[in-house]
């Protein structure tokens, strides 16, 4: 068959700044530049790149954030504490809570506390009742990418067969609801596997599109795919080499196997995890429109 065809998530991504810059100048001109408190707890090493990386976009867009970093001790008090803070801050339009926290946190307790109007996350369960609801608010970064990915690339879920493996409620929960929405680029049939499932290639070899996301360094193969699926691989895994680094960056997904059977596939790197960033940045577009129009 046809060579297979790479989804690059820098490509989409760009586009999304591209379209957001009008958007932006609007709110910049009457008085507002939209902001991003990020809140980092603790030293994780992985957590620091993903924040620094959000950061950095927003300051090329020339939007306003602030790291807010707090040790690793921090209680679940403090840092309620510090987001009733934000929550009441203007210059903040959206707020984030890296995940994950360390383990004396209580996470649900944590992102409960933000307020659902300034949770760009898409978190909060205000935000995932009103996207089962079909009224979404904020959708989760990562689902919300996925989705602008396969509408870029004129892929059309609806009628399919979209198999999810995972069922976090950052990814794989809330993609299988937007999958199955009654409107234009959804309306597919969604399946969800995950570690109770029994015999995970029966389902995954029915997948019109199959969405990877179970942090297991390149566990689908040509085996668990029917020839002409798309694949979206979310998983970013650190794998230990020789290499100068150390390690290297792969998906849930093992690329040499599907390349060639799949007719597409999202990379790892510069697939998933740019549309991420990109939505972030959307949202908090979105968010600040909403303070300013009192919506």
């Amino acid at each position: 068959m046809a060579e297979t065809i790479i989804l690059s998530g820098k490509t989409v991504s760009q586009n999304v700044y591209n379209s957001l810059q009008t958007r932006i100048d609007l709110l910049k001109s009457s008085g507002c530049t939209p902001g991003l408190a990020a809140v980092l707890v603790g030293d994780d090493p992985a957590s620091n790149v993903y924040v620094n990386s959000k950061t950095r976009r927003f300051n090329t867009l020339g939007l306003f954030s602030e790291t807010i970093c707090l040790p690793e001790i921090c209680s679940e008090n403090e840092l309620v504490s510090i987001i009733h803070k934000l929550n009441n801050d203007d210059r903040f339009h959206g707020i984030l809570v890296q995940m994950p926290l360390p383990n004396h946190l209580n996470e649900s307790v944590i992102i409960e506390s933000v307020d659902p109007l300034k949770d760009v996350d898409g978190f909060h369960p205000e935000n995932l009742g009103l996207l089962t609801a079909g009224r979404p608010q904020f959708v989760p970064c990562t689902p919300k990418g996925i989705m602008r990915i396969l509408k870029y690339y004129e892929i059309d879920p609806s009628g399919k067969h979209v198999v999810v493996l995972g069922r976090s409620n950052i990814v794989g929960r809330p993609l299988s609801i937007l999958m199955s929405l009654k409107q234009s680029y959804s309306n597919a049939t969604t399946t969800i596997c995950h570690s109770g499932t029994i015999d995970i290639p029966y389902y995954t070899q029915q997948a019109d599109i199959l969405i990877a996301a179970i942090g297991v360094p390149e566990f689908v193969t040509s085996d668990h795919i029917k020839d002409g699926a798309v694949i979206i691989d979310v998983g970013i895994n650190r794998v230990e080499d020789d290499s100068e680094n150390g390690y290297t960056l792969v998906g849930d997904v093992h690329f040499d196997s599907v390349n060639g059977k799949a007719t597409a596939i999202s990379p790892v790197p510069g697939g998933v995890g740019p549309m991420t960033i990109a939505m972030l940045v959307e949202n908090t577009v979105e968010a600040a429109e909403r303070f300013v129009t009192g919506e």
